[in-house]
C-alpha cells in the first residue's frame, strides 16, 4: 500500500489530522477515523446545505498563532483561575493528602 502523501496544498485538512491520528494510534485506525470524518462532514454538508468548514482549520494550518495550552498544578491553578478572571475569595485551600 502507498504512502498517503499531500498532492493538494489547499486540501491538507485531512492528510493533517490522518499523520496525528497515525502517529498514537496506526495506520489502520487512521484511515478507519479519517474515512468516517469524510463522510460525517459529508452528510452535515448534504443535509445543511453548507461547504466544508471545519472549527479546527486555522489551528491545525498555523498552529504557533494560538496560544500554548497551561500545565496546572497545585502551585499554580489559583493564579489561573484568577487571570481568567474568577473570584477566588470563596474558595478554600486545603492540604488533604
Amino acid at each position: 500500500m502507498s504512502v498517503m502523501h499531500n498532492r493538494s496544498k489547499k486540501q491538507a485538512y485531512f492528510a493533517m489530522k490522518y499523520r496525528r491520528i497515525r502517529k498514537r494510534r496506526g495506520h489502520k485506525k487512521a484511515i478507519i477515523a479519517i474515512a468516517r470524518m469524510m463522510m460525517v462532514s459529508l452528510y452535515h454538508m448534504i443535509k445543511n446545505k453548507k461547504p466544508f468548514t471545519p472549527c479546527d482549520y486555522e489551528e491545525l494550518m498555523n498552529p504557533q498563532k494560538h496560544p500554548e495550552k497551561v500545565v496546572l498544578n497545585d502551585a499554580n491553578v489559583f493564579e489561573y483561575l484568577k487571570s481568567q478572571g474568577y473570584d477566588i475569595t470563596s474558595l478554600v485551600i486545603s492540604n488533604d493528602n
